[in-house]
């Protein structure tokens, strides 16, 4: 789900993904301390008593702000109307002002010996800033003018091949899509692209500003401001995640070499050289971060995997409730309780015909108590199935931690929330279909190469890429990566990461990075990164909780209740302990580890080499 409209409505999501907009709000520091600055008094040491009422004061306040644009924002999404638009930017710059005066204000107690319990929250609550105001007032207002012209250069964005016929990024992604002409593909991905030069001298202002606000918090820059939300030291996380990539690269080589092989069968030499990087343009997506949307071009032979879902769907008349039902009755076979009947009533399942939606899948908690819903216009296909499998695993994991004080009730960190939902979304397997009546007879595993080839290319795929939107930018709020090196540093890393090039020369007059909506709209990525490490490390745990002993990929834990108290139990904690407390809960680990993913694509993985015998692989 690693689109940046997905408004899980937790606190330090709420804060977060309103990203730039944080950094919006001119809130100064505390008043306290600079009256006394400015009559040249000392401040006095904050105390341990001062901090909890701080803390008190704080989440009482955002909680209240909170639920308010939660509504504000539901019905904004329900009802796209101008007056209900106003009605909820209203409401969230409400929540804005106190939000970045909150976590500013909590560097106050940095140098206070805080309990650990108050320390966490502290944390947490000066951690939800993305991009961190300068607290001088003429310095916030231009990072608030930059944020909102990168955001809306990238949400004006279009390719106007001719006068008067102009492309949205959602019909360019389309023709991308479906497309096997390598010339219309080119055109497309070099017309998207032609919207980000503008952006360039504003980014580079931006990461200026944004740093100065993240040293005044006490952090390096604005990079180390993002990575010390992962319990560990800045340097140390960053560490982590090259020894998690080194860890699945094999399988992602084999991937791509097999992939660049039957794209030479496709489009020939002239496109795409069996001895040069794959070029960006020919795997079906703007930015080459999936690949699954060329699965025809990719099938394995014979790749028919015995049923098709979408037809058992349709054959068993299931609408848009139904599977609906399907998910909630896979989240109760495990031990949960069902979900309240203000979901049902509530919730938005099927696109109306009367209004316009923000249609993409959402899961939404609007009273951070049991006002739990889903925002879907669900088509009855095998991928929504998925979805809405997904999407109520946000809402079983955001009751779970409920009874949590407000800055605790989030997942263990931010790649865990998008986890949970894929990891029960890994269990959709043909035993689990077959055990919930809509598959007659479970084919037998020689059909499994089909399936794990298309996942393989939505989810391996993808780690790459998810890895390094962060690693760029990161060097770029450190200083390591220049202006003047922008674009260079970016194809470095595609080409280092990915094994991706860019299908035409590119120079400095462009800015690749600003045709991704996550670096002009300021939003962190590397939570879905971890997403995709801690899906399978989850699914693998809980497997084996469930004392399953055939091939992981195979494994579901539908029905087993000591698998559904495993992560119950991770559940429950959101965000109170670091997440390894978190992850051990569930897994008996405490380290993140890809191995998983190794364990469920081995079968592919044989194939797949089989496949590359005699080719030149790697980049």
């Amino acid at each position: 789900m690693k689109n940046p409209s997905l408004p899980l409505r937790r606190p330090a999501a709420l804060l977060a993904g309103l990203g730039l907009l944080l950094a919006l709000a001119a809130a100064p520091v505390s008043a306290a301390p600079q009256k006394a600055k400015a009559a040249g008094k000392k401040a006095a040491q904050p105390t341990v008593e001062e901090a909890r009422k701080f803390l008190n004061e704080a989440q009482k306040k955002l909680l209240d702000l909170s639920i308010k644009g939660q509504r504000a924002s539901w019905v904004q999404e329900n009802f796209i109307t101008d007056d209900t638009q106003i009605i909820a930017a209203e409401a969230n710059e409400a929540l804005l002002g106190p939000s970045v005066a909150y976590a500013k204000e909590a560097a106050r107690f940095d140098h206070v010996q805080l309990p650990p319990d108050l320390r966490r929250q502290m944390n947490l609550l000066k951690q939800g800033l993305v991009l961190p105001a300068p607290s001088d007032p003429k310095k916030t207002a231009e990072l608030t003018r930059l944020a909102a012209s990168l955001d809306a250069q990238y949400g004006a964005g279009k390719w106007c091949p001719k006068p008067g016929e102009c492309k949205s990024l959602t019909e360019l992604d389309d023709i991308l899509r479906t497309s096997r002409d390598p010339k219309e593909m080119l055109d497309v991905w070099l017309g998207w692209h032609a919207i980000a030069p503008p952006m360039r001298q504003d980014y580079a202002r931006l990461v200026e500003i944004a740093n100065e606000g993240a040293r005044e918090l006490g952090y390096k820059d604005t990079g180390a401001l993002w990575r010390s939300k992962y319990d560990m030291p800045p340097d140390a996380f960053a560490a982590d995640l090259d020894r998690l990539w080194n860890q699945v690269k094999p399988l992602y080589d084999s991937l791509y070499c097999y992939t660049r092989k039957r794209l030479n069968e496709k489009y020939g030499d002239a496109v795409v050289p069996l001895d040069q990087p794959i070029p960006a343009h020919v795997v079906g997506n703007m930015w080459a971060q999936e690949w699954d949307q060329i699965y025809d071009v990719l099938a394995p032979p014979n790749a028919d995997p015995g049923f098709d879902l979408t037809k058992l769907l349709e054959a068993k008349k299931v609408d848009q409730k139904g599977m609906a039902k399907y998910a909630e009755n896979f989240f109760v076979s495990l031990g949960f309780p069902p979900l309240p009947q203000t979901f049902w009533e509530r919730s938005l399942l099927t696109e109306p015909r009367d209004r316009d939606v923000v249609c993409h899948a959402s899961a939404w908690d609007i009273d951070y108590k049991d006002d739990l819903r889903v925002k879907a216009c669900l088509k009855i296909k095998d991928d929504d199935f998925r979805t809405i499998h997904h999407e109520e695993g946000h809402n079983f994991y955001q009751r779970a931690y409920n009874k949590l004080p407000f800055l605790y009730q989030d997942s263990a960190n931010d790649g865990f929330h998008e986890a949970v939902g894929d990891t029960i979304a890994l269990s959709i397997t043909p035993e689990y279909l077959k055990e919930v009546g809509l598959l007659d007879k479970v084919p037998d595993e020689s059909k499994d190469t089909g399936l794990l080839m298309k996942r393989a290319l939505e989810k391996v795929a993808f780690l790459p890429f998810g890895l390094l939107i962060d690693q760029w930018r990161w060097e770029v709020f450190s200083g390591e990566i220049k202006p003047a090196d922008y674009n260079k540093a970016w194809w470095d890393l595609r080409l280092k990461y990915q094994g991706i090039r860019p299908p035409v020369a590119r120079s400095e007059k462009d800015f690749d990075p600003g045709a991704k909506y996550h670096v002009p709209g300021n939003t962190p990525y590397m939570r879905y990164f971890l997403a995709d490490i801690l899906q399978f490390q989850l699914h693998r745990g809980l497997c084996q909780a469930a004392g399953f002993k055939g091939p992981l990929h195979r494994c579901s834990i539908y029905g087993n209740k000591e698998a559904g108290a495993r992560l119950a139990k991770m559940l429950e904690m959101g965000a109170s302990h670091p997440w390894p407390d978190a992850l051990e809960v569930a897994t008996g680990q405490r380290q993140m580890d890809a191995t998983a993913i190794l364990d469920y694509f081995a079968p592919l993985k044989t194939w797949l080499d089989q496949q590359n015998k005699g080719q030149k692989c790697g980049w």
